[in-house]
C-alpha cells in the first residue's frame, strides 16, 4: 500500500528503494541492514533521520551507528512496557543508538530522561502523523467515504485490528468479530480489514450490522474516521488522530506507548474486556463519554520544529523547550 500513501500525502518519488517486502522480523532487518549499507556505501550522507518504530527504524539505525553517522530519531521515547511487542523492541534499541530525539509527547520526555539522555539532545516538538492529518484533512472531508457504506455521517463506528495479540489466537479474534456483531446492532460497525487479519477471517464475512471492507487509502480512511461517532482500534496512530480529532478512541490492548492519549485525549484502554468495551461504546451513544481536549504542540507545525533544529536554528539551543 506505499504508493498509495506516497501519492495521496504528495511525496515524490523516493530517490532509492530498498525492495524488501514482507518477511519475518530477522528476514525484514537483516535485508534492510545489507541493502542500506550498500546504499550509505554508494551515497555518502552526513546524518541520518529516522521515523517510528517499524523494522526499518530499527534497521537503518543500526546500520547508520555501526558506520559512525549520527542518527536522528523522530517519534522518539514512546514506551509501552510491554516487550512482547516488536514495536517496543525497536524504539529502545533505536533510542539506545540515536544522538538526537524528537518527542511527540512530555512522556517521551520522562522515558529518555530516565534512560540516561541528555537534555540538549531532547526536544519536544509536537506530532508530525497530526501534521499530515491536519494538512490533508479538507481533502479527506471532500471523499465522504462513509456514503460508500450507505451510512449517514457521526453514525456509524470504525474498526481496526492487526496486533498479533488480537488476530494470531483463533478464539480471540472470533470472540472480537462477535464483539463487533454485537455492537453493530446498536450501531452500524465498518471494518477495514488489514491484509494481516484478513488471512486469518477464514468464512467470516459482512453481515448483522458489521461490514468488512478492503484497506483504505489514507484520504479515505481519514474520511471514515472523522466523520464516525467512534473508533475501536489496536494502532498506535488511530489513538493518536482520534484524540486531535476527538473522536471517542476504545483500544483493545493493555497498554499504550502514547499515554497521553489517554490523560487528555478521547483514548480509553480496553484490553480484553469486552464487556467494559460494550459498556464504553453504551457511554459513547448516550453522551457519557469523556470529551478530552488535543495535546500540546499537535498543532500542524511539528515537522517545522524538527527542521528547524536540523538547520541550526534551535533559538535557545537547551535541547527540551
Amino acid at each position: 500500500m506505499s504508493g498509495v500513501f506516497l501519492r495521496q500525502l504528495g511525496i515524490r518519488k523516493p530517490d532509492a528503494h530498498l525492495k524488501v517486502g514482507a518477511g519475518s522480523h530477522a528476514v525484514q532487518t537483516a535485508r534492510i541492514m545489507s541493502r542500506f549499507e550498500a546504499l550509505l556505501q554508494e551515497r555518502p550522507i552526513d546524518r541520518v533521520l529516522v521515523v517510528g518504530d517499524v523494522n526499518s527504524t530499527l534497521a537503518t539505525t543500526l546500520v547508520a551507528a555501526k558506520l559512525c553517522i549520527p542518527v536522528d530519531h523522530v517519534e522518539a521515547g514512546l514506551r509501552s512496557g510491554d516487550r512482547r511487542m516488536p514495536e517496543e523492541i525497536n524504539r529502545i534499541v533505536t533510542d539506545s543508538l540515536a544522538d538526537r530525539f524528537f518527542v511527540s509527547e512530555p512522556s517521551g520526555v520522562d522515558n529518555l530522561l530516565r534512560e540516561g539522555h541528555g537534555r540538549t539532545t531532547i526536544h519536544l516538538v509536537g506530532n508530525v502523523m497530526i501534521d499530515s492529518l491536519l494538512r490533508l484533512l479538507p481533502a479527506a472531508e471532500k471523499r465522504r467515504a462513509w456514503l460508500d457504506f450507505g451510512l449517514k455521517e457521526h453514525s456509524y463506528a470504525v474498526a481496526t485490528l492487526h496486533r498479533p495479540s488480537n488476530v494470531d489466537d483463533e478464539a480471540t479474534l472470533a470472540n472480537l468479530i462477535e464483539v463487533l456483531r454485537k455492537i453493530g446492532r446498536e450501531i452500524p460497525v465498518v471494518f477495514p480489514v488489514h491484509p494481516r487479519t484478513r488471512r486469518r477471517l477464514r468464512g467470516v464475512k459482512s453481515g448483522n450490522g458489521l461490514t468488512l471492507a478492503p484497506p483504505q487509502g489514507y484520504l479515505e480512511f481519514q474520511s471514515l474516521m472523522s466523520h464516525s461517532r467512534l473508533v475501536i482500534t489496536d494502532s498506535g496512530g488511530v489513538q493518536e488522530e482520534t484524540t486531535a480529532l476527538g473522536i471517542p478512541c476504545l483500544t483493545l490492548r493493555e497498554t499504550t506507548e502514547r499515554p497521553v492519549t489517554v490523560t487528555m485525549g478521547t483514548n480509553t484502554l480496553i484490553g480484553g474486556d469486552l464487556e467494559r468495551l460494550g459498556t464504553c461504546v453504551s457511554d459513547i451513544l448516550e453522551g457519557r463519554y469523556k470529551k478530552g481536549v488535543r495535546p500540546q504542540l499537535w498543532d500542524g507545525n511539528a515537522a517545522r520544529r524538527i527542521a528547524a533544529v536540523l538547520v541550526g536554528s534551535d533559538v535557545d539551543g537547551n535541547g527540551i523547550r
